[in-house]
């Protein structure tokens, strides 16, 4: 038999029309991928993982590119 999971929902009614929902939810239901995409996809470090990824793509495709240039362009 599954057990129901903790989880709240809090809804909240300002007197000025703003509505509020708030969500409780245990950490151990996040899983492994969530953490790492927001340790490494946010924020400064994110910022940094993204540019340093387009350099080495950048390079990656220029070799590519050169080696190929090279073989195709080959005199005989």
């Amino acid at each position: 038999m599954m057990e129901p999971q903790e989880s709240g929902v809090q809804y909240s009614r300002w007197s000025n029309n703003q509505d509020e929902v708030s969500m409780n939810v245990q950490a151990s239901e996040s899983s492994g991928c969530e953490w790492i995409y927001t340790k490494l996809c946010t924020g400064k470090l994110g910022i940094a993982m993204k540019v340093t990824g387009g350099i080495i793509m950048f390079w990656i495709i220029f070799i590519i590119g050169y080696v190929t240039s090279y073989y195709i362009h080959k005199c005989k």
